[in-house]
C-alpha cells in the first residue's frame, strides 16, 4: 500500500498526541516534531505528502517554516497545511505562499481534522500548480455527473426504489438523505454490492462498532475508514493491501456485509428525503469484494445483528403481504431465516412460530422486524373478540378464502385448516369465537360431529357456521349434526361472507347453555383425535 506520511510540526504535546492517534487509526504514517528546526530536518529526510503546520512555534513562526520549505527546490511541492486558533489573523499571512493548500482551525474535531487532511493530499499536487504558475484553481476536481433519476422520497418508500433499480438490473450508485446523513448504496447488475455513509455522526458509528461481532473487533478502525466512504486514494490503497494479502479478504467481506447491514438499517428506520441515482461502476473496494446481496438479507441482517428490542404488539398475528410487483430477490438470505418465510404461508401468533422453528423468541421477532422493514411481511392486532377458525378440506376453497382474507379488511381474525390434525393443534391452543365448516363434507360433519358430542363447557361458548350448498336445509342438517349450528353461509364462501355471519353472531349474542356439560377441557381435542 502506498501509505500517506503526515509530518506534524506542533510545539502543543497534546495536540502532536491526538493527531498522531486520530490519523494513525485512519491509515496514514504519522511522523511528529516539536519544533520548527526538527520538522525543516524531517521533511528533508522523509519528503512527506503533507505537512501539518502549526502557526506559532518556539522562536519562530509557522509563516516563516512554510517560506524556508517555498525555497528549497526539493521540498516546495510538498503541501502544507496550516492549524492556528487566530484563524483569519494568522491566515492572511499565508496568502502569498504557493506551497499553503488549507487552513484548519483549532480546536478541530477528529472529523475535521481527517477530512482536510485527506482533501489536501488529494488536491494538492493541483493546487501548488496552480498556484505557482498563477492559473485558477478549479472550483471542482471531476464534473458532477448529470443524476439518471432523482426526486423525493415523501412519495414512495426506499424499498420500492431498490426493487425498482433490481428488477431493470441497473448499475450505478443510488445516494439517499437521512438529515445530513447520506447513505449511498453500490448496485450493480440490480444487486447491493457494498453501502457506505457520508455525514454520519460519530456517535452513530461508535454504536455501530459496539455491536461488531467478536471476530470482528479488531476491524474497528477499518470500520471507521470504509463506513464513512474515505477518499479514492485511501480505498485504492486499502485495495492494494487486499490485493498483496496484507488483509483477510474473507473478514473483510464480512466487515462490509456487517457495515452494509447497519447503514440499511440506519436507512429504513430514519426519515429520508431526496435520492439520486447515478450510473456508472462501483468504487474499487466494492469491486474487488462486492457482497452481491439483496434488500431482504441486509435488512434481516441487521434487525438480527443490533439485537434491539422489538416490542410486540397485544393479540398481533404475522402473515405474508400479498405482493404486487415487489422484487423477490433473497440472494444471501440464510435459509434458517428462509424458514420464517415458509412457516407464514398463513397468518400466525408468534408463541405458534417461535414453536414452529424452535427459536428462541427473542431472535423470532427480531427476524420478523427484518421481514416487517422490508414489507415482505405485516403485523395485524386483532382488536376484537370474534377470533375464527374454518374447517374447509377442499384444497381450492381453502386457498381462495385464505386469498381473500388476506384482501379483507382484517376486522377479525383467524386462519383456515384442511385436515384434522391442524384443527386439533388450532383448538388446543385456544377456543375461537365461531367456528365454520365446510357442511357438504361428509368427513368434515362426522369428525365435526364427535367434537361437539364431547362434553365440555368450552364447545358450548363456539358459535357454529355451516358452509353448505344447501343454506335452506338448516333444520335437517342440525338433526343430522347433533348440535345447534348458529349460521349457515354458502359454499364456497368468501372472507365478507364469513365476515358478515360473524357480525350477525356478535350483535345476538346470547348466552346459551343448550350444550353445557361437565367434563374435563382436554376431550374437546381427545375427540378430534379419535375420530
Amino acid at each position: 500500500m502506498n501509505q500517506k506520511t503526515v509530518l506534524v510540526i506542533d510545539d502543543s504535546a497534546t495536540i502532536r498526541k491526538l493527531v498522531d492517534r486520530h490519523l494513525g487509526s485512519a491509515g496514514y504514517r504519522v511522523v511528529l516534531a516539536p519544533n520548527a528546526e526538527e520538522g525543516l530536518q524531517l521533511a528533508a529526510e522523509i519528503h512527506p505528502d503533507l505537512i501539518l503546520l502549526d502557526h506559532q512555534l518556539p522562536g519562530t513562526t509557522g509563516h516563516n517554516v512554510a517560506t524556508t520549505l517555498s525555497h528549497s527546490e526539493t521540498l516546495r511541492h510538498i503541501p502544507v497545511v496550516i492549524s492556528s486558533t487566530l484563524r483569519k489573523k494568522a491566515y492572511a499571512e499565508y496568502v502569498d505562499l504557493n506551497n499553503v493548500v488549507d487552513m484548519l482551525p483549532k480546536p478541530y474535531t477528529e472529523e475535521l481534522l481527517q477530512t482536510t487532511v485527506a482533501n489536501a493530499i488529494e488536491t494538492a499536487s493541483m493546487i501548488v500548480d496552480s498556484q505557482s504558475r498563477g492559473s485558477a484553481v478549479p472550483e471542482i476536481i471531476e464534473a458532477v455527473n448529470e443524476a439518471a433519476f432523482a426526486g423525493s422520497l415523501s412519495c414512495f418508500g426506499l424499498r420500492e426504489l431498490i426493487d425498482f433499480l433490481n428488477n431493470g438490473r441497473k448499475a450505478g450508485v443510488l445516494e439517499v438523505e437521512a438529515g445530513r446523513t447520506r447513505i449511498r448504496f453500490f448496485l450493480e447488475k440490480g444487486r447491493i454490492q457494498g453501502v457506505d455513509a457520508q455525514g454520519i455522526s460519530a456517535e452513530e458509528v461508535s454504536k455501530m462498532i459496539d455491536q461488531l461481532p467478536e471476530s470482528l473487533t479488531n476491524l474497528a478502525p477499518v470500520l471507521k475508514m470504509t463506513i464513512a466512504g474515505k477518499s479514492c486514494a485511501e480505498v485504492d490503497g486499502f485495495v492494494q493491501l487486499l490485493d498483496q494479502k496484507v488483509l483477510d479478504p474473507r473478514l473483510m467481506t464480512r466487515l462490509l456485509r456487517f457495515q452494509a447491514a447497519m447503514l440499511v438499517r440506519l436507512a429504513f428506520t430514519q426519515p429520508l428525503s431526496l435520492f439520486r441515482f447515478e450510473t456508472g461502476q462501483c468504487n474499487s473496494l466494492h469491486k474487488s469484494l462486492p457482497l452481491d446481496i439483496s434488500l431482504l438479507a441486509l435488512l434481516v441482517e441487521g434487525a438480527v445483528t443490533s439485537a434491539q428490542h422489538v416490542e410486540l404488539t397485544p393479540n398481533a398475528t404475522f402473515s405474508r403481504r400479498a405482493i404486487r410487483g415487489q422484487n423477490l430477490d433473497r440472494a444471501g438470505l440464510s435459509a434458517k431465516h428462509m424458514q420464517m418465510f415458509n412457516v407464514l404461508s398463513e397468518p400466525k401468533e408468534t408463541q405458534e412460530i417461535t414453536a414452529a422453528l424452535g427459536w428462541q423468541s427473542s431472535e423470532v421477532l427480531q427476524v420478523l422486524h427484518g421481514f416487517e422493514l422490508a414489507e415482505l411481511v405485516e403485523r395485524r392486532t386483532n382488536t376484537v373478540a370474534g377470533q375464527f377458525v374454518v374447517y374447509e378440506p377442499d384444497a381450492s376453497h381453502a386457498q381462495r378464502l385464505r386469498a381473500g382474507l388476506e384482501e379483507s379488511d382484517n376486522r377479525y381474525a383467524g386462519k383456515v385448516v384442511r385436515d384434522k390434525l391442524a384443527l386439533q393443534l388450532v383448538l388446543k391452543r385456544s377456543i375461537p369465537h365461531t367456528l365454520a365448516f365446510a357442511a357438504d363434507d361428509e368427513a368434515a360433519c362426522t369428525l365435526l360431529s364427535k367434537l361437539f358430542a364431547t362434553k365440555d363447557p368450552r364447545a358450548a361458548k363456539i358459535k357454529r357456521v355451516a358452509i353448505t350448498s344447501n343454506i335452506s336445509n338448516l333444520q335437517n342438517l342440525q338433526e343430522q349434526m347433533g348440535f345447534r349450528i348458529d349460521e349457515t353461509i354458502a359454499r364456497p364462501c368468501t372472507a365478507e361472507q364469513l365476515f358478515l355471519a360473524m357480525d350477525r353472531l356478535l350483535n345476538n349474542e346470547h348466552d346459551s347453555t343448550d350444550d353445557a356439560f361437565q367434563e374435563p377441557q382436554n376431550e374437546l381435542v381427545a375427540a378430534g383425535a379419535e375420530s
